[in-house]
């Protein structure tokens, strides 16, 4: 069976939209079709998420703990989980019944090396500000990021990956730790998977991932030491991009602008070893 840990805090106006993607192809009357066992895990709310989720019926088992901690809502979702493959996914994210089954196939074969998987992105921009636009037309095509297991929302694994990242501690930047924690043959992006990661609208929101991406990296490397927590953009990495497509130059620009500007509004909480600070995006959640 299929275990699928979503970590909810405060996500009464995304968590439907999750849940009603993932259930699209179930029956309404077997909860155990397809083998999918979902587990909302609301950590912390006081909003409405938790009875948002129940809504959804008998597929969906939604627990519910005080601490408003994602960490804590993972490891609180593996106690409720009943099997692997097992996905961790966030709640602001969109990703379907199909999509699932795609990404767990590789885990499904003993013989396999593959440990963890993860989707492509799609990242509907449409509705963002130019600036946002520019910063995200780099930001896919740098090489950690189309490689890395990290920044997509969703994460599977087997058995034996999951062994791995239960391991690991507490990090603000779960998802990047869970992806350096899989050699590069031991994960995969699956290409028939998608998952839709709405980004921030606005600059500021922008900003705020920017300078939580810092903290939480840093904190990662100083983890796992920053040979390993290798996930940092480099200038080769900016110059090969021009090099291939010289119209991203003001992207380019911008891209760097909001760089500097989150490391250094970064370094603040990183002097204090402030790795719980959550600066949240909410323009992401709108309609």
């Amino acid at each position: 069976m299929t275990s699928i840990v979503i970590p909810a805090h405060n996500e009464a106006r995304v968590i439907g939209r999750l849940l009603d993607s993932l259930l699209a192809d179930l029956s309404e009357d077997d909860p155990s079709e397809n083998g999918t066992d979902i587990v909302v895990v609301c950590n912390g709310c006081t909003d409405d998420t938790a009875r948002i989720a129940a809504a959804r019926g008998p597929r969906v088992r939604v627990v519910e703990i005080p601490t408003p901690s994602k960490h804590a809502a993972l490891r609180a979702g593996d106690d409720h989980a009943r099997g692997f493959p097992r996905l961790y996914v966030d709640a602001d994210v969109v990703l379907a019944g199909a999509d699932v089954r795609a990404l767990t196939a590789p885990l499904l074969d003993d013989a396999s090396d593959i440990l963890a998987t993860a989707p492509e992105r799609r990242i509907p921009l449409a509705a963002c500000a130019w600036r946002v636009r520019a910063y995200y037309r780099v930001w896919q095509q740098l090489p950690a990021v189309r490689a890395g297991l990290f920044g997509r929302g969703v994460i599977a694994v087997s058995k034996a990956g999951h062994a791995r990242i239960a391991a690991l501690p507490p990090l603000m930047a779960d998802d990047l730790a869970a992806s350096l924690a899989f050699a590069p043959q031991e994960r995969l992006v699956v290409g028939e998977a998608s998952v839709v990661v709405h980004p921030p609208r606005t600059w500021p929101d922008l900003m705020r991932r920017r300078v939580r991406a810092a903290v939480s990296t840093a904190q990662v490397e100083q983890h796992q030491g920053p040979e390993e927590a290798s996930a940092r953009t480099s200038t080769a990495d900016l110059k090969a991009l021009l090099r291939r497509d010289p119209k991203l130059f003001t992207s380019v620009v911008v891209f760097v602008a909001a760089a500097v500007a989150a490391r250094r509004e970064a370094r603040k909480a990183i002097r204090a070893q402030d790795f719980g600070t959550w600066l949240r995006d909410e323009s992401s959640r709108q309609n």
